[in-house]
């Protein structure tokens, strides 16, 4: 077993360390929904928003790994970091707002649809997706789980 995670590690070292903030990140997102919910639901795994931000793992283990791999003076250290500072202002900042026009835009259509629903029975089922984008705390939860996972998976 260790033999075959040396090798998935030494494949493709930076790549593999980003795979894996991203899925301890959407474990431990999962983990958490069913702790504070109170119930499992599976779509975690792969879904947008909650905590940790998973993109804000990924982006950050990548930036480490990347450091510690090819040095903090190379391009592809820089490019790392241009990409996860961009990933998690995108996540606080645009898709959170998205998020929030969505909460609300469900509550107009539910609101409507109850009063209206015999004329669009079409839009019945329609909701949009809620859960898109990450706090501020998220997105730092996601960071530092990137930033560990970044500095604790040995260069193979």
């Amino acid at each position: 077993m260790l033999a075959l995670v040396k090798e998935v590690y030494s494949w493709n070292y930076l790549l593999a360390v980003a795979i894996t903030a991203w899925f301890s990140a959407q474990v431990l997102k999962t983990l958490i929904n069913y702790i504070l919910m109170g119930k499992f639901q599976l779509e975690r795994m792969w879904g947008a928003g909650g905590m940790p931000s998973a993109h804000s793992a990924t982006v950050c283990s990548l930036a480490v790994a990347s450091g510690r791999l090819a040095g903090t003076s190379s391009p592809v250290f820089a490019l790392a970091v241009i990409l996860a500072s961009i990933v998690m202002y995108d996540a606080m900042g645009v898709r959170r707002e998205a998020g929030e026009q969505a909460k609300i835009l469900n509550q107009l259509l539910t609101d409507w649809l109850d009063e209206e629903s015999k004329h669009a029975p079409i839009l019945a089922d329609k909701k949009l997706k809620e859960m898109v984008g990450h706090t501020p705390f998220e997105v730092l939860g996601g960071a530092v789980l990137g930033i560990c996972i970044g500095f604790l998976i040995p260069i193979m």
